[in-house]
């Protein structure tokens, strides 16, 4: 039978008594860190209590923990047992050893070579020891080259074990998947984190020329009598290379004919020549790119090819003595092409520096190219004159596009001054007798500067009131579409006339909210304005500048 032994009682109904000191009643925790070691928590013992074995056991596994030294450490001997723990994850973050290598591809069925050596980069990444093989790419190889083996923990053996940086040295051989690679070298920062460890790197070696591009690497002949052009030096050496020269296309002889800018542009890798033309936007011309497709153009052609039917069969080289080189095109002077006649005006940078280098002797004089004012496209549109029908900007769109858009509105003029209106009464300036005591409320939104004009009802009128001008823009007399001039708050003074489409309204009164928001913004309304509205209004300034209200007669 269990006994409690705080009050020597067995534990039965009736024999437990509640401690009226406790005052903590939450779950404990149940783990904790220890050294960096996640382990379980050793409950509170109490005064008088004996630990149980398991504890004991628990606290035994701390303590050898603690005391116990690991042989080898990522980190120096001499660093301090006591400091924190710190993780591999943020220890070595953003530390990774490069190795160089190579690995020989055996190739079959060539007579010309038997193996290739394939250079390589292996990094090893020390906060997860992972790692990955590169292969850095070489122009022209032919070969799929880049990321060989993507970022992993490489297989050792056979047992499940894996590559680690003690294992790794200079002239070892990695074997990854049935492929070996030869470790050669490695950079500074690797080998001073090795030797820092007490690894020491044998001596680096040099990764082995490979037969083929030895073969390939030919010393120039030297010959004493003219031979061919090397081609395959002219591609290794000339591949995306090409002189550009801006010309003339000078066609004024035919029916209608012109001068056209065109682009020549001359291939040095197997001397053809391309002609493009140049397109100007809404030239009304077809948008063929290509006046004359990439080919190599003859100069001169032998005297026993002359009744060769060159416009139906293809020339080739036995019919032509000589083609077009670089030397021809000559900046500042008139090529013929096919029989057209082109004036090279200009080049670009890269054509002058060739030419400088290869061709010292030729003198390059760029002219003016061709004028842009004087074209039909260059001129300034022409906006036809405003008539009548709907708004300005309504009537500019239908010029600008043929699919007319909504004109665009200020968004934040309109969230600022949503819902302010200034109010003022007008009335008709008019010849007709009938158009007397007609009265009207102008309505400006500031919003978006428009105008709407309302008719007060008058008994026995005979003239039926209500809104008389939509809300709308009003533009005031001789603006035109292309620079309109609309009406503002600074133009609407007690007693002045406002004509909105051939009607003329003269201002009589306005609210007090239009003297309000005036005075706000004075700095933009004319002194003459406010003078005449305070006048209306019954309101003058005293010499302090407060506004003072002139007393009801």
């Amino acid at each position: 039978m269990s006994v409690n032994t705080g009050h020597g009682l067995p534990f039965l109904p009736g024999y437990t008594f509640r401690d009226a000191t406790k005052s903590a009643f939450h779950r404990p925790q149940t783990l904790t860190y220890r050294n960096g070691y996640a382990l379980p928590r050793r409950p509170t013992v109490g005064i008088g209590q004996t630990p149980l074995l398991s504890e004991q056991l628990i606290q035994q596994e701390i303590s050898e923990l603690s005391i116990e030294t690991p042989d080898i450490t990522y980190c120096s001997s001499s660093h301090n047992k006591t400091s924190d723990f710190i993780p591999a994850h943020v220890a070595f973050d953003k530390k990774v050893l490069r190795f160089y290598g190579y690995f020989q591809e055996d190739v079959l069925y060539s007579a010309e070579e038997r193996y290739r050596v394939r250079p390589v980069i292996i990094y090893y990444y020390l906060e997860d020891d992972s790692m990955c093989i590169n292969e850095p790419p070489v122009e022209n190889s032919g070969l799929s080259q880049g990321k060989l083996i993507k970022r992993q923990r490489l297989p050792k053996n056979e047992r499940g074990e894996h590559y680690h940086w003690k294992d790794l040295n200079l002239g070892m051989d990695l074997e990854v998947y049935g492929v070996n690679y030869h470790v050669t070298q490695c950079d500074a920062h690797t080998q001073e984190f090795m030797e820092s460890e007490g690894i020491v790197l044998n001596e680096p070696e040099s990764i082995p020329v490979d037969p083929y591009i030895t073969h390939r690497n030919k010393p120039q002949p030297s010959f004493i009598t003219p031979s061919n052009f090397d081609e395959l030096h002219q591609f290794l050496t000339m591949d995306r290379k090409v002189l550009r020269f801006f010309a003339l296309w000078d066609n004024a002889d035919t029916l209608y004919g012109e001068t056209r800018p065109v682009t020549i542009q001359y291939y040095l890798v197997d001397d053809t020549v391309e002609i493009r033309e140049v397109h100007a936007p809404n030239s009304g011309r077809d948008a063929f790119p290509i006046l004359m497709r990439r080919q190599r153009l003859p100069k001169r052609m032998r005297e026993a090819s002359d009744p060769f039917p060159r416009c139906v069969l293809e020339v080739s080289s036995q019919e032509v003595d000589e083609y077009y080189s670089p030397k021809d095109f000559q900046v500042g002077e008139t090529v013929k092409l096919l029989g057209r006649r082109f004036l090279l005006y200009d080049c670009d940078g890269f054509t002058k520096a060739y030419f400088q280098k290869n061709y010292p002797d030729v003198e390059i004089k760029p002219k003016e190219g061709p004028k842009k004012a004087d074209t039909f496209l260059n001129r300034k549109m022409e906006v036809p004159p405003y008539n009548g029908f709907g708004s300005l900007e309504d009537s500019l769109q239908n010029c600008l596009s043929l699919v007319p858009e909504p004109p665009k509105k200020n968004m934040i003029k309109m969230l600022e001054n949503d819902q302010k209106v200034l109010r003022y009464v007008a009335t008709l300036d008019s010849q007709n007798p009938q158009d007397e005591g007609r009265r009207f409320i102008l309505s400006y939104f500031l919003s978006d500067d428009m105008i709407s004009i309302f008719e007060k009802p008058t008994r026995n009128s005979g003239i039926i009131g209500g809104k008389f001008l939509e809300k709308t823009r009003i533009p005031k007399p001789g603006s035109t579409v292309e620079n309109p001039e609309f009406y503002s708050p600074a133009d609407f003074a007690v007693g002045a006339t406002i004509e909105v489409f051939s009607h003329r309204f003269v201002l009589t009164d306005a609210d007090h909210y239009v003297l309000k928001y005036l005075e706000s913004v004075s700095d933009q309304i004319p002194c003459k304005t406010l003078d005449s509205l305070r006048q209306r209004l019954g309101i003058h300034q005293d010499k302090g500048g407060n506004e003072v209200a002139e007393p009801s007669s």
